[in-house]
């Protein structure tokens, strides 16, 4: 892939200005611009961003045109408070769908967030439902939401923005709904879901077809199995994955896109104390139960490779921006910057990344997929 094919203007030219013509005094692909790369290289807020603005000048002058030199950090705050945060997201989604074409995809997983900063009074604070590539660590889209209890009506917003044709898709229990399973199937995808109680009545279905099962030692059944065993940190873990393929009886609850049924045995060893758990999942794609269990552990990446870092190298939780577009706005430069930092193929950990960003505008060239001999970003 050449260089020029992943470029910021390239994705974000197109985007609606909300200003007034009278009132510009600086562009707004330039604000983008300056967001986009102050936050890679360490920003975290509106008054980090113009700092890193003012002391890459000369750098920036090289991309954009700057009519007025670097704008406010007042002006960066109203100018993301009244972008549209979906078509800002559809730029932004653009982006990460070429790098999805050029990298390919095969799971997705969904999860919510809450930005504990982000509440103000009566105001609640903002839950962000994201969608993670799992293997290419892409955030691919987002919706917010006032709080998580509202996750069940966001997946499908999200689903609507996402091209999921050929790939996984996982979501915690709450997103096990006959709904969802549904639109996935529909558009081109797959769906493995934890079924917990929020689902009485399938959990019960398939606990009692997975004892029947269990008794006649699965006669009769296409079933498969899949066992793991890990040490680290004073404990010892196995998961054993057991899945039946073309159950009966569930079309008559519903599921009718359900494929597979499956249980998960868990067995935790930690300072001679022993804790067991067993949990069951449905899925609509006819493969192994190896597919499954690994489907099943990556889908918490989005925890450790999405959540975790935002907060921790991001310190996303303590910003205190309440503007409920211009923290969405912000929310996406923070997933966009994360996904771009961690295709560069540099082993050091984000922060280690960022801080480079800052000091080495070679280095940040990379991770923009900048050519250094061209005017254009």
């Amino acid at each position: 892939m050449s260089q020029s094919h992943l470029t910021i203007k390239k994705y974000f030219r197109k985007l609606k200005d909300p200003r007034l013509n009278r009132r510009k005094r600086h562009l707004l692909l330039d604000i983008i611009v300056i967001a986009i790369c102050a936050v890679i290289s360490g920003s975290n807020d509106w008054q980090q961003i113009v700092t890193f603005g003012h002391s890459r000048y000369d750098w920036l002058k090289r991309f954009l045109p700057l009519p007025n030199g670097i704008p406010s950090h007042d002006t960066f705050e109203r100018v993301f408070d009244r972008l549209d945060p979906q078509a800002f997201q559809a730029c932004f989604r653009a982006w990460m769908q070429a790098l999805h074409e050029a990298l390919g995809l095969c799971q997705i997983a969904i999860d919510g967030k809450t930005l504990r900063g982000s509440g103000r009074g009566d105001l609640k604070d903002l839950h962000l439902v994201s969608a993670w590539a799992t293997a290419n660590s892409l955030t691919l889209g987002q919706v917010a939401v006032d709080d998580k209890s509202n996750e069940i009506t966001a997946i499908p917003k999200l689903l609507e923005l996402l091209d999921v044709h050929g790939a996984l898709v996982t979501i915690d229990a709450m997103g096990c709904q006959k709904e969802i399973a549904d639109m996935i199937v529909e558009r081109g995808g797959d769906f493995v879901l934890p079924v917990k109680d929020n689902q009485p009545t399938l959990h019960a279905a398939i606990q009692a077809a997975f004892e029947k099962a269990l008794e006649h030692d699965f006669a009769g059944l296409k079933h498969d199995h899949y066992e793991t065993a890990e040490r680290g940190h004073g404990r010892q873990e196995t998961r054993c994955y057991d899945i039946i393929t073309d159950p009966p009886a569930f079309d008559v609850l519903g599921w009718s896109k359900v494929r597979v049924i499956g249980m998960c045995g868990r067995e935790r060893i930690c300072d001679d104390k022993v804790s067991t758990e067993v949990t069951y999942f449905i899925g609509s794609r006819k493969t192994t139960a190896k597919v499954y269990g690994k489907a099943l552990r990556n889908h918490w990446g989005i925890e450790n490779g999405l959540h975790w870092v935002l907060d921790v190298a991001f310190a996303e939780d303590n910003n205190r921006f309440s503007k409920r577009h211009g923290a969405d706005n912000l929310a996406q430069v923070r997933r966009l910057a994360l996904s771009l930092l961690k295709q560069h193929p540099d082993k050091s950990s984000i922060a280690c990344k960022r801080l480079r960003a800052a000091l080495d505008p070679e280095f940040l060239e990379e991770i923009l997929r900048i050519d250094a001999n061209s005017e254009n970003v």
